[in-house]
């Protein structure tokens, strides 16, 4: 049973307008299949249906029955659906209940802790990067100049303490090279399993979250398994650039965790690049 108190699973059930007994505005098979792409659940199997057959008591049934990663993964792949109708809608302020179903996907998942680095992390920690060196990728060489002068502005804003804008560079940066080797390999990334898909179709690459991008590229051997870890800890910490969230999680991000970044995206390079040495 995942943890979410009554208040977290009201919240959620608000947002994805399930009094209805739908979720969101989605059909019996793209529900089928977001759960089957993101987890490999038939959320359709009968014991998912202890209090209906609609979708909407057949998510609730899932968040009693299945793990907190599981349940996290979901909530967090119904939040970027949720997100983009929101951007359809032409909604430029998101309300606060979005960034605490953000911070409680991270905790179900574990992953606000992930930056914190144990004694177990301190091989990747070690591995030596020569810089970053963007024109080695295979990528529109239109952006090599814009990647690196966003590295040397993070590096900038790391001497200066600026710790947060660090981060959320380095997490910008990390999209920009996922997107620029996945639109030079499109057949690659949509016929890997984890590329995210809506009614049975994978979604074109604006579409992707970052998340999405990090997990295919590793699917597909563009990045390590090191690398894949880290760069959803830059990913996660890059949401703190909205404040509400930053503020309710209480995320004070330092030195340290900055240069950490900056070794996530170094090693990113060095994988997309094929010179990293291991």
């Amino acid at each position: 049973m995942a943890d979410l108190s009554m208040l977290e699973r009201r919240k959620f059930e608000e947002l994805f307008g399930m009094a209805s007994g739908y979720v969101l505005d989605f059909s019996n098979p793209s529900f089928a299949s977001l759960f089957q792409s993101t987890v490999g659940i038939n959320i359709y199997d009968a014991k998912y249906s202890t209090y209906g057959d609609s979708k909407a008591k057949r998510l609730r049934a899932f968040w009693e029955l299945e793990s907190n990663v599981i349940v996290g993964k979901i909530i967090e792949e119904l939040l970027s659906f949720w997100k983009y109708q929101q951007e359809c809608k032409g909604t430029s302020t998101l309300p606060p209940a979005y960034f605490d179903a953000i911070a409680t996907c991270a905790k179900l998942q574990g992953k606000v802790q992930d930056i914190k680095f144990e004694n177990s992390d301190e091989a990747f920690l070690k591995k030596t990067f020569e810089g970053a060196e963007f024109e080695k990728l295979t990528i529109e060489p239109i952006f090599v100049p814009l990647l690196s002068k966003r590295f040397q502005e993070a590096h900038v804003c790391k001497n200066a303490n600026a710790h947060l804008a660090c981060i959320i560079l380095c997490g910008s940066i990390l999209e920009g090279l996922l997107l620029g080797i996945a639109v030079k390999n499109p057949k690659s990334f949509n016929t890997a399993q984890a590329s995210p898909k809506f009614d049975e179709k994978v979604k074109q690459f604006n579409e992707w979250s970052l998340s999405q991008f990090i997990d295919v590229a590793h699917e597909i051997g563009f990045i390590s398994l090191d690398v894949k870890k880290f760069s959803h800890s830059v990913r996660d910490f890059r949401n703190y650039i909205h404040p509400y969230q930053q503020m309710s999680s209480g995320f004070n991000p330092d030195k340290h965790t900055a240069e950490i970044c900056l070794h996530v995206v170094r090693a990113a390079v060095a994988s997309l690049a094929g010179s990293r040495g291991e």
